[in-house]
């Protein structure tokens, strides 16, 4: 639910009450993964989103219906072929989704209030939700903060709510949403779990609905010139949190890059030297000067970061290469330049090169080809939105 964060915890402040539901599992080509939510007024206001219009109606109808009887409920939806006018995705794909009413007077609003504030802060935190187990867990709440502290609860024993928050730090550590299985006593376990739609009859315990925020990812664009502008608002789209850096004045500028969150005057591989970056950070650089370039690559390459790309020809890129190894930087570390950077989309104007750039980010980050769709028999939505552990 944290993709709507800021109209929910407006809605908690104001003492409204709302249901909302949240997709706790999703597989095959289903639209929308863990953690996105949408959420239904007592006057029918809705906000956000489940499946891109699918099955919205239905689940509607569950959040208007959670509302009048105060009960959290699990609902599946996918695609059948026996009825092809059955409510469900047309995608092929399934979605299993938790409607949970926030009533006025339930426990949980506190928690609520503090893990959406957390979100909306950029502050790193994971709640906790019950998705199956005994009745009285249905509707509890946990948050989780870095360091291990928790508030709330699951309506279990207090042991119950130490070994989801020992579980639930995992997920949160990595940035991953997803679910996890603990007993109802709170004690650890090695059996494996099955996935939601499984085959569970044999086995106890409660799983949990594991919903973690992260602070976004960061993209730095060096270099201050038009092409940067583009990529700018690329990268916002894409939820980055974009720093433009460049050392000359005149053109790092607020006025010319209105949209970045951060404008940084300074050489560029002394401030990469000495900003924050972690396996999430996206490093694109612009500055097409050797200049700037060399002394900046040779930082980049050498830190764990997720992407990193060089603007330039294919003449440009071989000398800069000739240049990094000639100050001693190696064949794996060049390996990880994407340079060129950018899809061949034959793109001609700043804006199109910077959906070129952020078309391959995407493909990096999400295993994608590039290639086509239409010319490639691989699946549309890759495994692994799901997180499945077992504690």
């Amino acid at each position: 639910m944290f993709d709507i964060a800021g109209e929910l915890r407006s809605r908690l402040t104001e003492g409204r009450e709302f249901a909302v539901a949240t997709v706790v599992s999703a597989s095959g080509s289903a639209p929308r993964g863990p953690g996105a939510a949408l959420a239904v007024d007592r006057d029918g206001t809705v906000v956000g989103s489940v499946s891109g219009g699918c099955v919205e109606g239905a689940v509607y109808e569950l959040c208007v219906r959670a509302l009048q009887d105060g009960v959290t409920r699990v609902e599946r939806f996918g695609y059948s072929d026996e009825d092809a006018f059955a409510v469900g995705l047309t995608c092929g794909g399934v979605i299993d989704i938790m409607v949970t009413p926030v009533l006025a007077r339930a426990s949980a609003r506190p928690v609520l209030r503090a893990a959406l504030s957390a979100a909306e802060r950029g502050e790193p935190a994971a709640l906790v939700r019950v998705v199956e187990g005994p009745a009285e867990f249905l509707g509890g709440a946990l948050l989780i903060r870095p360091d291990g502290s928790y508030e709330g609860g699951l309506g279990g024993s207090a042991e119950l709510d130490r070994s989801a928050a020992d579980a639930a730090g995992a997920l949160l550590d990595a940035g991953r949403t997803g679910t996890v299985v603990v007993p109802a006593s709170g004690a650890r376990r090695g059996s494996p779990r099955t996935p939601q739609g499984g085959d569970s009859s044999r086995l106890t315990g409660v799983t949990l609905f594991v919903e973690a925020s992260q602070p976004p990812p960061r993209m730095i664009v060096f270099g201050a010139i038009d092409f940067a502008a583009a990529l700018v608002r690329a990268g916002k789209f894409l939820g980055y949190h974009v720093t433009v850096c460049d050392a000359r004045p005149l053109f790092a500028t607020r006025a010319r890059f209105p949209q970045a969150d951060e404008i940084v005057v300074d050489w560029p591989h002394r401030y990469l030297s000495n900003t924050p970056t972690d396996a999430r950070t996206v490093l694109c650089v612009l500055t097409h000067d050797a200049k700037f370039d060399i002394p900046l690559l040779k930082v980049a390459l050498d830190l764990p970061v997720a992407f990193v790309g060089a603007l330039g020809s294919r003449r440009t890129h071989t000398d800069r290469a000739r240049r990094l190894r000639e100050e001693g930087v190696g064949e794996r570390e060049l390996s990880r330049l994407r340079s060129p950077i950018g899809l061949d989309l034959g793109a001609r104007t700043p804006e199109e090169t910077a959906l070129s750039i952020a078309a391959e980010i995407v493909a990096s980050r999400r295993g994608g080809t590039g290639a086509p769709l239409t010319e490639s028999g691989t699946p549309i939505h890759r495994d692994g939105r799901n997180v499945l552990a077992t504690v």
